[in-house]
């Protein structure tokens, strides 16, 4: 079967598609930029744009299995849920997981009220989240943030990925909402003491303001309402989001990453 990955060429997407190709799938990558999507020859490369549904009745010929994403460009929340429902499901789609926030919109509703197999993958805070860091890290050896004791378990993109690949070519899936961590509990400081080990320098931590904060979201082209959420649950998270969850074990049968193993294979970013 063809298995339809959206949001292809972003953090996670690349996972999904590294996974599914892993486990032997026919895989087909949906991107806005189809020539800056550097794949392997085997993965077939389509252009689409989720928040432009029109866009994608040849991406989704032959296709049995969906990868979603609910955020467009500048990490915007999409408007067009009920829509690529609809066409997921006229041309055949059968089986989808969908990559959201934990906040509740149309799209998560259109996919729950379908007859689509759909599962929900949440990861509160992804280990990639450290790259903000890297030029800092490089240029002056530390790092600015707001939140500088907040707690979060995070979770390694491949093991999204691992989660995804296996929900979307297994059954016992369907109906389900994997709240997936990797296996520590970490603060900021946490974080930038490990970064720090891992590539042999001493890295300062210096707690930045509100309005820093932001500025350095728009530079990386947030809109402000994300901002304000991203501040507004950073300062205080649920006790969800630093609890240490089994699930990517569970799911796939492989222990996952640690923040240290993530930044062992990410070091260039910070050296």
């Amino acid at each position: 079967m063809t298995i339809l990955v959206t949001g292809a060429t972003g953090t996670v997407g690349r996972h999904v598609v590294d996974q599914l190709i892993r486990r032997g799938q026919k895989v087909r990558a949906l991107t806005r930029n189809p020539l800056q999507a550097n794949f392997p020859a085997d993965v077939e490369v389509v252009a689409g744009d989720l928040s432009d549904p029109s866009t994608l009745d040849s991406a989704l010929v032959g296709v049995s299995g969906m990868h979603l994403i609910t955020t467009g460009a500048e990490y915007t929340p999409l408007q067009t849920g009920p829509e690529l429902v609809e066409l997921a499901v006229k041309a055949g789609v059968r089986r989808v997981t969908v990559l959201w926030n934990g906040e509740k919109g149309p799209f998560e509703r259109a996919v729950e009220a379908s007859e689509l197999e759909w599962t929900q993958l949440q990861a509160f805070e992804f280990m990639a989240n450290a790259r903000k860091w890297a030029d800092s890290i490089r240029s002056e050896g530390l790092v600015r943030d707001l939140f500088g004791g907040a707690r979060i378990a995070p979770v390694h993109e491949a093991d999204i990925g691992r989660v995804a690949a296996v929900a979307l070519t297994t059954d016992g899936h369907a109906g389900k909402i994997f709240t997936l961590t990797g296996p520590e509990s970490l603060s900021v400081q946490d974080k930038v003491r490990i970064i720090g080990e891992v590539i042999g320098r001493d890295i300062r931590f210096v707690e930045s303001s509100e309005e820093e904060e932001r500025e350095q979201m728009r530079r990386m082209g947030v809109q402000e309402d994300a901002i304000d959420y991203v501040i507004r649950w950073h300062l205080n998270p649920p006790k969800s989001a630093h609890t240490v969850l089994s699930t990517v074990e569970e799911v796939t049968g492989h222990k996952p990453y640690t923040f240290a193993e993530w930044v062992k294979m990410n070091a260039g970013y910070f050296m």
